[in-house]
Order: C-alpha cells, then structure tokens, then sequence
C-alpha cells in the first residue's frame, strides 16, 4: 500500500524543517516587537518630558540611549538564532552558529552555508528574520529621529533669538 510518505520521502524533512523555522522565528519576531516598542514608547516618554522642560541636551541622550539598546537587541536575535542551531545539533561551535546566523540575519550572506542537509532552508528563515526586524526597526528609528531634529531645532532656534 502506498501511503503520502512513501511517495514523497523528501516533504517530511521539509515539512518538520519549514514548522521549526517557522516557530524559531515567530520567537525571535515577537522577542523583537516587545522589546523595539518597550525602547521606543521609553525614548518617546522620556524626550516628551524633556522638550517640555526645554531640556533638549537630555532628548539627544535619550536617542542615543535607545539607539544603542536598539543596536543590542538585534544583537542577541542573531545569538537567540546560534542557540537554536546549536540546540538542534546544526552547529559544531559557538562561533561558527553566531557567525552563520549573522551573516543569514544582516542577509549580507559573508559566511559559509554549514547547515547540514535536510536544514538548508533554516537560512532563509533567519534571512526573513532579520529582513522583518531590520524594516520594523527602521519604522520606529523615524519617528524617533524626527524627535531629535525637531529637539535641535527647538535647542538651535532658542540659543538664536
């Protein structure tokens, strides 16, 4: 008797392949979404206040602030990324996990494939990862950064009158 399996031996592998992808990245999206809007709404609160207390030496060091926690968190989506594949035996070392998830996430593509076969496909869902995250951050980095210019303005326009 032929059964679904028997007929087709590689959908399995991708099948088992595109749910844990699939799962490892709506991790790592809603890790980013909380953490990107918890940094923002901060930044937002924290300058609203300084522009009412004309204090806007302190808005420029709230951008920069959020800006570098910004830096950080799609820092460890990439280390959220190598845990998993060193989880899931894809990954001898450390590095090599951290420098494949990189390269996947940034979608710059410097590194190696190394996944084994029967895993190819897991780098195109670290690739959307961080073409998701990378374009939600940049979202949120404008609203952020018409704050600071209409702080400098507002910092500029005073220190001329």
């Amino acid at each position: 008797m032929n059964t679904l399996a028997s007929n087709y031996p590689l959908l399995w592998p991708l099948v088992k392949e595109i749910v844990i992808g699939t799962g490892i990245l709506l991790i790592v999206l809603f890790y980013h979404g909380g953490a990107i809007n918890h940094v923002i709404m901060r930044f937002e609160r924290m300058a609203a206040k300084n522009m009412e207390r004309k204090q806007y030496n302190w808005v420029f060091f709230h951008f920069y602030t959020a800006f570098n926690s910004i830096a950080l968190i799609h820092i460890l989506e990439v280390l959220i990324w190598a845990v998993f594949l060193l989880m899931l035996g894809l990954m001898d070392d450390t590095l090599t996990a951290i420098i494949f998830s990189g390269s996947c996430y940034t979608t710059v593509g410097f590194a190696e494939d190394s996944l084994p076969h029967g895993w190819k496909t897991l780098a195109f869902f670290i690739a959307f990862t961080g073409l998701f995250s990378l374009a939600w951050t940049t979202s949120g980095l404008m609203n952020m950064t018409s704050i600071y210019r209409d702080a400098w303005r507002a910092k500029y326009d005073r220190k001329h009158q």
